[in-house]
């Protein structure tokens, strides 16, 4: 990977992990243009670059987790699903991760469905996501494994499934975010574990790559939370609908073009 390339999937992934457009999506599109070869570091990059937008969401809401030890547990129940659900379907997951049609499809379907959520739930009863049950949160938390397929998006579940619940955006978002830690620190753990474990090492250069991408990505997702949730509040999902029919859109052209898009 040349420095360029860090710096554009660090830019990306800062911009789209926590918007309800899938990072996947946008990371297939980019390597694919650039020429990235899928090596098991530009692998493990994609997904370890992860821990900057993770740092992003502390920065952003520390004061949150000081508040009770409750908040934690809530994380760790709606985390549950998606996890155990993760390691029985490993395999059937890397088998749909080697479909880019599959993910161009998945970012159209859930673009469609973006574009009516509003309207489908618009009575919010709770505005605090402290104030999530464990039920919610359980509930939500099978909601999340809908991202298990890619292309559709981890963000875009949960804040649904956090509307179905009766949580305003705001809250369904903010509970997004926080959810969003447990499970991608555990995705950079795991990968990282599996690049050792394959006898894989680090030079000092991709060591560098590493942190100048994490610096970015946590820079950038910073702007894109905080951008997010005004334009969330004030205007809803629609513009972020038709962003993913148009990206998936994209995709599928490219694909029937029969360009070759590697799966990061």
């Amino acid at each position: 990977m040349t420095y360029f390339e860090v710096i554009v999937l660090a830019i990306i992934e800062g911009l789209t992990e926590f918007l309800p457009v899938s990072s996947t999506g946008h990371m297939i599109i980019a390597t694919a243009l650039m020429g990235v070869e899928p090596t098991p570091f530009v692998k493990l990059f994609t997904i370890v670059i992860q821990l900057g937008t993770i740092l992003s969401v502390l920065v952003l809401y520390w004061k949150r987790f000081f508040r009770t030890f409750d908040f934690y547990f809530k994380l760790v129940v709606a985390g549950i699903p998606a996890s155990v659900l993760g390691l029985l379907l490993s395999d059937f997951i890397d088998d749909l991760l080697e479909s880019p049609l599959m993910v161009a499809v998945m970012l159209v379907i859930g673009g469609v469905i973006l574009l009516f959520v509003d309207k489908w739930f618009n009575k919010p009863k709770t505005d605090d996501s402290d104030e999530i049950t464990y039920k919610q949160a359980f509930i939500i938390g099978w909601y999340q494994c809908l991202a298990l397929i890619p292309g559709t998006s981890r963000s875009a579940s949960t804040i649904v499934g956090g509307m179905t619940q009766n949580l305003s955006r705001k809250a369904a978002a903010e509970f997004s975010f926080f959810l969003a830690i447990p499970m991608m620190l555990g995705a950079s753990i795991v990968k990282l574990y599996k690049f050792f474990k394959e006898g894989h090492a680090f030079s000092s250069d991709e060591i560098n790559l590493l942190i100048i991408g994490n610096v970015i990505g946590f820079v950038v997702a910073i702007i894109a939370i905080k951008s997010f949730i005004g334009i969330l509040t004030k205007y809803g999902f629609k513009a972020f609908g038709w962003y993913r029919i148009v990206v998936g859109t994209i995709l599928i052209a490219l694909i029937v073009g029969g360009y070759n898009l590697a799966i990061i």
